[in-house]
């Protein structure tokens, strides 16, 4: 019996008490009907740091940063030593070079940033031949080959600079750069307040000629509404998101054909947390010898500084006093008004939390088990994640899955040395100066910007309580298993 077709919607950084809000008003009626049908869960868990190219990728491989290797929007490639910057700002691309951030963000990540072997769900389920397709998303790796496209005029002038061609799914719509076709939608070069419309116009196409088994339909624009406006304008942009659902599923005879046919999968990458106050980290380090960006290289320094958002990493440069800088940079961080969380690894098994609440250090394996099955030894302070032990459980809900994600990060190979979690109400200022005063951000291992929506019909199981916790993790195995095709 051949499955539904399977829409895997991401509304960057929906927030689920705005999600409800929007259901309640009246103003999301297509997110409703996926709600009424199937089920929803208001705390799906993030990756950590939570900014989008990390949980984009997770949510495209089912894996951590430890296995898939994107390690944050901004940070520090040892390998080729300089910084990659994937457009924290204008601002901040300005300072790495903007075509130097724009390769990064557009061909980089996909084709040499995300480890090849963590395939994503594109390139699985090209391998078993079904249909794949997608719209703008910062992870579209996938087996079939693309050339720069020239159907609009914007495209034309872009294909002046980006002249490579990439792989990704079998239908590929990537901000007018990238067409499989012709469909006369124009993506204004992935413009934000634009690109949900282009989403829409893309899916509408592909719906009504039957283009498709999988899509992954992206609706980026809330979440820079939300960094403009604060989370708590989500209604306006989650309501903006549910239009182009209705036009998809208007392409497809209207909402009850369409979900006759199509199973749903729409979810949060991350969600959003209103931002009050900054942390200046170049100010917080004047004392000591950053290395500072330089067109795209780095000159010489004895560390990094990597600010991304609610999130930062600190990169140790001088290997013969590497074990000394790490633990004086922790001890330095913890001090930094604004900075929640302080985060290294301590020995090749163990990993060391900090805060002003105390030092927490712990390793996988041992007695304690999470909500999520991981089992854990820890020694130290349990206020430092404001956690506690019931009856061998251990409970982290103010740092969701805190450990595993915490876990995930440290060992990543391209991770920085020291990582940084900002405080509720604080985000670190950008290498261009810009942070979100007044709007909203993310990128924190905290609940606020963490946990975000996520919800589904027509596939998957049929509670949400399932699992005690879920994580963007579990969605690239929901659609395997969906396809009946192995992970």
């Amino acid at each position: 019996m051949r499955r539904p077709k399977l829409v895997l919607t991401v509304i960057d950084g929906l927030k689920p008490a705005m999600l409800e809000r929007a259901v309640a008003s009246g103003r999301a009626p297509m997110l409703k009907l996926i709600m009424e049908r199937g089920a929803y869960v208001d705390d799906c868990v993030a990756a950590f740091p939570s900014v989008t190219p990390v949980c984009a990728a997770s949510i495209a491989t089912g894996v951590g940063p430890d296995q898939h290797h994107i390690p944050s929007m901004n940070w520090f490639s040892r390998e080729e030593e300089r910084y990659v910057e994937y457009g924290s700002s204008f601002s901040a691309s300005r300072r790495f070079g903007v075509l130097r951030s724009l390769t990064d963000t557009v061909y980089n990540m996909n084709a040499k940033h995300l480890s090849a072997d963590a395939p994503t769900v594109f390139e699985r389920l090209d391998d078993a031949a079904l249909r794949t397709a997608g719209t703008t998303y910062l992870m579209y790796r996938g087996r079939h080959l693309h050339e720069v496209s020239n159907e609009t005029a914007l495209a034309r002038i872009a294909a002046s600079v980006f002249r490579e061609p990439v792989h990704g799914p079998r239908e590929l719509f990537y901000a007018d750069l990238f067409a499989s076709r012709k469909t006369g939608c124009n993506g204004q070069l992935g413009l934000p307040g634009a690109r949900d419309q282009h989403s829409g116009c893309v899916g509408s196409y592909l719906v009504e000629h039957d283009l498709f088994d999988f899509l992954l339909f992206s609706l980026p624009d809330n979440d820079t509404w939300s960094h403009r406006n604060g989370p708590h304008a989500q209604v306006t942009s989650i309501a903006a998101a549910d239009r182009q659902l209705e036009r998809l599923m208007h392409a497809g005879g209207g909402p009850e054909q369409f979900l006759e046919e199509h199973a749903m999968i729409v979810l949060a990458d991350h969600s959003h947390a209103a931002v009050e106050q900054t942390i200046r980290l170049d100010q917080a380090f004047a004392e000591w010898n950053i290395a500072r960006p330089n067109g795209g290289r780095a000159t010489d320094g004895d560390i990094t500084i990597n600010p991304a958002q609610r999130s930062a990493m600190l990169y140790v440069l001088d290997d013969e006093r590497r074990a000394e800088l790490i633990a004086d940079a922790a001890a330095l961080a913890v001090t930094v008004p604004g900075v929640d969380l302080v985060m290294r690894r301590t020995a090749p098994r163990e990993g060391a939390i900090a805060s002003e609440r105390g030092e927490l250090r712990f390793s996988p394996g041992g007695d304690l088990v999470d909500p999520r099955g991981g089992r854990w030894s820890l020694d130290g302070e349990l206020a430092t994640l404001a956690a506690e032990v019931r009856d061998g459980r251990l409970l982290t809900p103010e740092y969701p899955d805190a450990l595993a994600r915490v876990w995930s990060i440290l060992t990543c190979p391209t991770a920085g040395d020291v990582l940084l979690s900002a405080a509720p109400g604080y985000e670190f200022v950008d290498w261009g100066g810009v942070a979100h005063v007044g709007g909203g951000s993310h990128g924190s291992l905290h609940r606020s910007d963490s946990l975000g929506a996520l919800l589904w019909c027509g596939t998957g199981p049929d509670r949400r309580d399932v699992r005690d916790q879920w994580t963007i993790r579990d969605i690239a195995p929901m659609v395997l298993e969906h396809f009946d095709v192995a992970g």
